[in-house]
């Protein structure tokens, strides 16, 4: 059977659903529920009123009924045995070879044996691995078994794999809780853990069964003489609870589940099973407790998920239901929110044609009679065989109930509850489930609504946080953030990646204290402080530290912590400070990871006067750097130094070479009670790096001559000869408006790369030049930076340290 039901390749829809529910039942179901759950599938997918086990008697001269489902047998005609050397169609499929008959061949193969006078559909089919077994099906459609049907057939044939069994036909012994009754003299044989669950020692069992019946509730004995009856159990009820008196307390429950087996011509049948304790499994199985713990269980369902999956606990297992979805109603289209199974091929088609990311979307109107039912707002219930569109038809071949959801004077969604083989609905199932559909509507309007605002309150904290990264010169960064899922107030975690001249970026991470709309403000304002200083060309150290005393002069009762990395994207170096944030995480590239031993100084807001002393880092090409918040790492069972170590080891067993997998991974981990960020970057280093000279221009009379003397050489040196005019003439207007207009220090400094010349000049007044708009012909000034513009490919200004930096592009060639 493991060989059948692993082979699914090749089938029709069909026939595909056909093999995934054999595959299933063989999987959790134990015989004799197992080989019966696998004939009601001929009655499910192949359209069968009858589908009968027949296995070898003990002396091989018989083929004797075994197990079945469906109508009774002699509805059909159909024997309880038939003789191996026969030419009856089980005997032919006995002997390995298939048999589809229809009336007429019916009526001329045995036109004097009595059978009924509708038309019936016969198949035999040898069963694969089922020692001498075959399959007996009878359809009553009119058009007999289609292809379709014969493919079902097959597959139920070979799925069957059923040996008789020698313990329960000879009596040689009996499995735990195992019994055997002989049908002719009521002689039972069980074992000494039966007659313990009577309340009998084996010394006062006389082996009768009127001994046992006389133990049981009187209420429940009807019920339980039933089962012992022939024509009842090829019908396939063959389990039932009742009740053993006991000699105080109040009564026990058992379980009793059981098969006919035939003993074929002269023999007597025998009924053989199990007997179970099932006091355990009655603790929820009442309708009151069943609504009890799916009501304790929805009270604490935040989200629409959680709902569906507390419905789906609550009913899919005591209902013994094959499939539940759940699924919210919005204008036109049902949502759906939860599946169970989840897998695709579980569902229908059309369904799986609309799939849409994790869940499928089916559209309404292709499904009119929900359409219809949820607009009547009550529970529907529709037995197999219901004339229901194909939709609807295969999430319950075997019986389908629709639950509509109400939420005040609404319908918040639907639950549908499908079962593959036939299914009765009794009157305490159809209660069970109104009332689990009422507590499954309120506690979904009141997910939706905690969805939509926790929704709006991550909409707005990503306001506050970098749309985009940027693009890095020889580097690929990302970041995440994930919102705490307790509660619907803002948080205060941050990330920023900053740019910087001269191929340095800032990475920074940081988190305000506390979870209110105060400390997403702060955040956003430390946020743009920390950016604002960076790009003014502060070293790290100073930006920390300024935005400690602007946090200070604010006046407010929250701190924020902060660890800022300013990055050398040429040499691969970089500065880190810690304002009592966690250290930086380094992957290194033979998959060995290091805590970064940063120094770190207090948090931001605490201290007017702090030290935030930078600590060196070194990055070699396929490093990956890790910031993170103490969301991501800190639990309420381990301290916050054990996560950092999981942190690391979850970053050594990564595959750098997908950073956002990477972020997802790390993030799927993270237990929600708080926010989290997450920033990654990968070090590759830069594939061509900037030629670079410095020159600090003297206040002298020839520092004009000096400057360009020391571009020409430079350039030369570069071997850029052509062009250059242009560059000497913006070097010489540059240094002239510094020294003219400004005080203290000037600097020239030069870049070449990728064939464009760079020319800064960096003085220490912050006062950026001005382009006139117009100069008269009197005028002995003011061109400068109107020749600058003229003849560079841009030109521009940044503040640098309490000064600025006026810069000019050139196209040059070498």
């Amino acid at each position: 059977m493991a060989n059948v039901v692993g082979e699914g390749a090749g089938l029709s829809t069909r026939a595909q659903r056909a093999h995934s529910a054999l595959r299933t039942i063989a999987a959790d179901r134990e015989p004799p529920e197992r080989i019966r759950g696998i004939l009601e599938q001929a009655l499910v997918f192949a359209g069968a009123s009858f589908a009968g086990l027949y296995t070898p008697s003990a002396d091989g001269e018989l083929l004797c009924l075994a197990e079945s489902a469906g109508v009774p047998r002699t509805l059909c005609g159909v024997r309880d045995s038939y003789p191996v050397a026969g030419r009856a169609p089980v005997a032919e499929a006995h002997r390995g070879r298939p048999v589809w008959l229809g009336p007429g061949d019916l009526a001329a193969q045995a036109p004097s044996r009595r059978v009924p006078s509708r038309d019936f559909f016969l198949a035999a089919l040898p069963v694969r691995h089922g020692g001498g077994a075959c399959l007996l099906a009878v359809s009553e459609r009119a058009h007999g078994f289609d292809a379709d049907d014969r493919s079902c057939l097959g597959l139920v044939a070979d799925a069957v794999a059923f040996p008789a069994p020698p313990a329960a036909a000879d009596g040689a012994g009996l499995p735990p809780g195992g019994f055997s009754l002989a049908m002719d003299t009521g002689r039972v044989r069980v074992g000494g853990d039966v007659l313990e669950l009577f309340g009998l020692h084996p010394d006062d069992f006389d082996g009768r069964v009127e001994t046992l019946l006389s133990l049981t509730v009187p209420e429940d004995l009807p019920s339980l003489m039933s089962v012992v009856e022939a024509d009842h159990m090829t019908i396939g009820d063959r389990e039932l609870e009742f009740r053993v008196l006991q000699p105080t307390g109040p009564p026990r429950w058992l379980r009793l589940s059981g098969r006919l087996v035939h003993g074929g011509e002269g023999r007597p049948a025998r009924l053989v099973g199990t007997v179970a304790d099932a006091s355990t499994l009655r603790s929820d199985i009442t309708d009151v407790a069943r609504v009890q713990r799916l009501a304790a269980a929805l009270a604490t369902a935040g989200t629409v998920r959680d709902v569906g999956k507390a419905v789906v606990a609550a009913l899919r297992r005591p209902l013994r239901a094959d499939r539940i979805a759940l699924a919210e109603l919005e204008s036109d289209r049902l949502v759906v929110t939860v599946l169970d199974p989840p897998e695709p091929e579980a569902w229908p088609e059309l369904w799986r044609s609309e799939w849409r990311t994790e869940w499928p979307d089916a559209p309404m109107r292709t499904m009119p009679t929900l359409a219809a039912a949820l607009r009547e707002g009550r529970t529907r219930i529709w037995p197999a065989g219901s004339p229901l569109e194909t939709a609807l038809a295969e999430v319950g071949p075997g019986g389908l109930a629709m639950l509509p959801l109400p939420a005040g004077n609404r319908t918040a969604g639907a639950c549908l509850i499908g079962w593959d083989a036939p299914h009765d609905f009794g009157a305490d199932e159809r209660a069970l489930l109104t009332a689990a559909a009422g507590l499954a509507g309120q506690a979904l309007a009141r997910a939706r609504a905690f969805d939509a605002e926790h929704e709006l309150v991550g909409m707005l904290q990503r306001q506050l946080l970098p749309r985009r990264l940027p693009r890095l010169p020889g580097a690929v960064a990302v970041a995440r953030y994930l919102p705490s899922t307790v509660g619907l107030e803002l948080g205060g975690d941050w990330y920023d990646v900053i740019p910087l001249p001269d191929n340095h970026v800032a990475l920074v991470i940081g988190d305000v204290q506390g979870h209110s709309a105060g400390a997403a403000t702060l955040m956003g304002q430390m946020r743009t402080a920390l950016r604002a200083y960076a790009v003014e060309g502060h070293p790290p150290d100073v930006v920390v530290s300024r935005a400690n005393r602007l946090l200070m002069d604010m006046e407010t009762d929250l701190f924020a912590t902060c660890c800022y990395v300013d990055i050398d994207m040429e040499e691969g170096f970089a500065w880190c400070v810690r304002a009592g944030h966690l250290p930086p995480v380094l992957r290194h590239p033979d998959g060995s990871t290091d805590i970064a031993e940063a120094e770190g100084g207090p948090p931001l807001g605490v201290v007017q006067q702090s030290d935030f002393p930078m600590s060196p880092l070194r990055l070699q090409p396929g490093t990956m750097l890790a910031l993170t918040t103490d969301g991501l790492v800190e639990t309420p069972e381990s301290d916050i130094d054990e996560g950092m170590e999981r942190f690391a080891r979850q970053l050594s067993a990564a595959d750098p070479a997908r950073l956002g997998a990477v972020a997802d991974a790390l993030l799927g981990k993270a237990r929600r009670s708080d926010d989290v960020a997450l920033l990654l970057m990968r070090y590759d280093g830069m594939a061509s790096r900037p030629l670079r000279e410095s020159w600090t221009v003297w206040r002298v009379p020839q520092a004009v001559g000096h400057a360009r003397r020391f571009t020409r050489r430079t350039l030369r040196s570069w071997e850029v000869t052509e062009d250059i005019d242009a560059a000497l003439l913006a070097v010489s207007e540059l240094v002239t408006n510094a020294l003219v207009h400004t005080d203290g220090k000037v600097r020239l400094d030069l870049t070449l790369v990728n064939g464009r010349l760079r020319l800064a000049v960096a003085d220490a007044s912050p006062r950026t030049p001005v382009k006139p708009t117009s100069i008269g012909w009197e005028a002995t000034g003011g061109r400068g930076i109107l020749l600058v513009e003229a003849v560079s490919a841009a030109w521009g200004a940044l503040p640098v340290s309490g000064g600025k930096q006026v810069w000019a592009e050139f196209v040059v060639r070498h």
